[in-house]
């Protein structure tokens, strides 16, 4: 009789506290999908989850240069890009019943409540994903324990507008995988260097182990526990059928082999390239008023890009089908541009080999200045100066100066030694004690340089080096560098000649000759050919010598307005000053606009601007812009035929030729040398039939440089460069530069025929 008094009551709490529960799970999720309870995401942004995707840099020959992305390294795959591997891993370790319940495995997660999570969480995929999209991180377990129900509902509705494919495609788009890598498509290119697609089993299931708990099994920092992770998925693999056992025994015996790469913005291929195309696409509309005014020639350059060139400012002037401008840091842009990766890796090939041999030979050089890294030319007085002012450019005066720290306790304090680090060549970074000002001096002794070649045809760029190491030199001395070019501008002068109707034939006497200024200044340029004065010589050799008397005759030809004239034609946009002297190259150029204008020479008489990116897609491969080069009909080709004629002898005996004698490169080739006074900036500048290619190596200062010339010329500083560069482009067949290809001169053309 007590046993059945007691058995009823208990049936009716037992059944009333079930059902009331059922009921309140229901009343809780019906409030949450009506959007009382919790935040439910609208239906928009569950039909187009806000991802933020980084934007990817493509070179010529499909590799990925590097990535835009302000957060978040995520780069989106499509299905078909995904391996097997990765899916059968995933599932058969997460959510083994993910083709058959609807969101919510009510069957799994009863059974790891029964099993107090020893079987599993009970979470799905799809649950897992609604947590990632639209789930803040819980403070504690209660806040965790009200999220679920939300994630539930969220599931359901992700369930029934999206297939599975497409969600386990945004699962592994979402997931981060620890060190920038968002996403799988990150993830298989900083742990092995590969491709989603091209996974290994043992590898997809090293990937889908780090889901449990990415920085628990971080294969970097705790290979062990990753590889025992790995070794559970590849159990489960085999538990649902994805591999055999035997396959499993032997998988699991492999070490953890990580082909492991940090993702930064200042390391892989062209971060100078990168970093200058980052500044063009997100350019803004330039105003007048910004530039100071001794800048404001950099503002017409600024402006005529901006109207002519659609690259720049590229997010600026385009909107996306909602209005609001494009964003390369979140958009997922994909922009293809012209560099080739095989060609970009020749070019920082070469940088690094001669930067690193010429910085041994300048620092032993320094060891016999007391005023290192400066030159033996320059007063204390200009030495203060420079470092004064080098000093006020540091964050650390600015930021002392915004604090109102005086000027004489800023001096102290820059002039107090302290432990920092400093970057050497051949060790990387070395701890060290310095004063800061020491510091400045310490990077002020390494050369610095800048490097690019294109095609004359096309104008795709295909190789562009800004400097010996962006890490540490991060000024770009390719495009925003500019520098004087020596005798490198004398080609332009000589075309002057010859479009006028000289011939390289035309002969006169090698001697010293004066000329007045526009202010009746007496101006006698000096040469280094003193042993040949009075000899009666062709302009040939005028140019293949680099005589400063020949190029002195021929300026006495022309008014300084005609070579104005005609370098700007060559695309020279820099401030060019109407003097006598500019035919001996005081004007700064930068190495981009010197490449740019020798295409002239080598694409008969034609000048093509250089390229940059082909085309641009947006996330959904839609083409939102496309580029083509821009050329201009400089000079006549006869006057091409004659300057290629000359600027061969350049290298062919004249120079240039270490080319051919040191260098071994034998293809029909051409170019010039140049240096500028006191060895301050030395140049080369060559070209094949397809190929123009132009470099520049100098100090950060002027008067930082060698001080003897077999050390300090162009052809000692930067011509090696462009020749190891080379040796590496034409020994590559693959690349398809010949070095039997020949220049397209007519067999009519005779460079003595004016002379006959």
């Amino acid at each position: 009789m007590k046993t059945k008094n007691w058995y009823k009551p208990f049936l009716i709490w037992f059944w009333s506290l079930f059902v009331g529960g059922i009921l309140l799970v229901w009343l809780i999720l019906w409030l949450i999908t009506k959007g009382v309870l919790g935040y439910l995401p609208p239906l928009e942004e569950l039909q187009n989850p806000k991802n933020t995707y980084a934007s990817e840099i493509i070179s010529a020959d499909m590799q990925s240069l590097g990535r835009y992305y302000r957060y978040e390294n995520r780069i989106g795959v499509q299905y078909t890009d995904l391996s097997p591997n990765i899916i059968h891993a995933l599932i058969a370790t997460e959510d083994a019943r993910f083709y058959r319940h609807t969101g919510v495995d009510f069957k799994s997660m009863f059974r790891a409540v029964l099993k107090l999570g020893r079987a599993g969480g009970g979470s799905t995929l799809t649950q897992q994903l609604a947590k990632q999209l639209w789930s803040p991180r819980a403070n504690n377990i209660f806040e965790r324990a009200m999220q679920k129900p939300i994630e539930w509902v969220i599931a359901t509705k992700l369930e029934r507008l999206y297939s599975k494919d497409e969600i386990l495609l945004m699962y592994l788009n979402q997931f981060d995988f620890l060190y920038n890598a968002v996403g799988i498509q990150s993830a298989s290119q900083v742990y092995f260097s590969t491709t989603p697609a091209n996974l290994k089993i043992e590898e997809a299931a090293m990937l889908v182990g780090m889901c449990k708990n990415p920085s628990l099994y971080n294969p970097v920092r705790h290979p062990v526990r990753a590889t025992g992770r790995r070794n559970t998925v590849l159990s489960q693999m085999e538990k649902y059928g994805y591999i055999d056992e035997a396959a499993r025994d032997s998988l699991s015996a492999l070490p953890l082999e990580l082909h492991y790469r940090s993702v930064d913005h200042k390391q892989g291929s062209a971060p100078y390239f990168r970093e200058y195309l980052r500044g063009v696409l997100t350019a803004k509309e330039p105003k007048e008023s910004d530039y100071p005014e001794w800048n404001k020639q950099q503002y017409k350059i600024d402006a005529y890009q901006w109207n002519n060139n659609p690259l720049y400012g590229f997010c600026e002037k385009n909107k996306k089908p909602d209005g609001s401008k494009y964003d390369i840091y979140q958009d997922g842009l994909k922009i293809y541009t012209t560099i080739d990766s095989r060609m970009q890796r020749y070019a920082e090939e070469a940088v690094s080999e001669h930067m690193q041999a010429q910085q041994k030979s300048f620092f032993k050089e320094l060891k016999k200045k007391k005023n290192a890294p400066f030159s033996r030319s320059l007063t204390q007085e200009e030495i203060n100066g420079i470092m004064n002012r080098s000093m006020k450019q540091t964050d650390r005066y600015r930021n002392m100066k915004r604090e109102g720290i005086s000027n004489d306790s800023i001096r102290r304090a820059f002039e107090t030694p302290r432990e920092m680090q400093v970057f050497t060549y051949d060790r990387g970074l070395i701890d060290t004690v310095l004063s800061p000002m020491d510091s400045i001096k310490w990077q002020k002794s390494f050369l610095r340089c800048g490097f690019m070649s294109m095609d004359p045809h096309t104008g795709h760029v295909k190789a562009y080096v800004g400097g010996p190491n962006f890490t540490h030199f991060q000024y770009d001395m390719t495009t925003k560098g500019r520098r004087q070019v020596g005798s490198t501008v004398k080609p332009y002068l000589y075309t002057l000649a010859m479009d006028e109707g000289m011939w390289p034939c035309d002969k006169t006497v090698n001697e010293p000759i004066t000329l007045l200024d526009a202010n009746g200044i007496e101006w006698t340029p000096r040469d280094t050919h003193d042993k040949y004065r009075g000899d009666t010589v062709t302009l040939t050799w005028g140019l293949q010598y680099s005589s400063n008397w020949i190029s002195a005759y021929l300026m006495s030809l022309f008014t300084p307005e005609q070579l104005v004239k005609i370098m700007q034609s060559f695309g020279i946009q820099g401030q060019l000053d109407p003097v006598i002297s500019l035919c001996l190259g005081p004007c700064e150029v930068s190495v981009e606009e010197m490449v740019d204008a020798y295409t002239t020479f080598a694409n008969k008489g034609i000048r093509t601007e250089p390229l940059y990116v082909t085309r641009i897609e947006d996330a959904n491969g839609n083409v939102i812009g496309t580029f083509s080069p821009k050329t201009h009909e400089v000079i006549s080709e006869t006057t091409a035929y004659k300057m290629i004629y000359m600027l061969r002898q350049v290298l062919d005996h004249g120079t240039g030729v270490r080319v051919r004698f040191k260098y071994g490169i034998t293809a029909p080739m051409a170019g010039k040398t140049g240096t500028t006074n006191n060895n301050s900036d030395g140049w080369f500048m060559c070209f094949t039939p397809s190929l123009v290619s132009g470099t520049w190596v100098g100090g950060e200062d002027r008067g930082i440089h060698f001080d003897t010339m077999a050390e300090g010329q162009g052809a000692s500083m930067a011509l090696p460069i462009c020749a190891l560069y080379m040796q590496k482009v034409l020994a590559d067949e693959t690349l398809g530069y010949s070095p039997n290809e020949q220049f397209d001169v007519p067999a009519w053309f005779d460079p003595n025929e004016g002379c006959k």
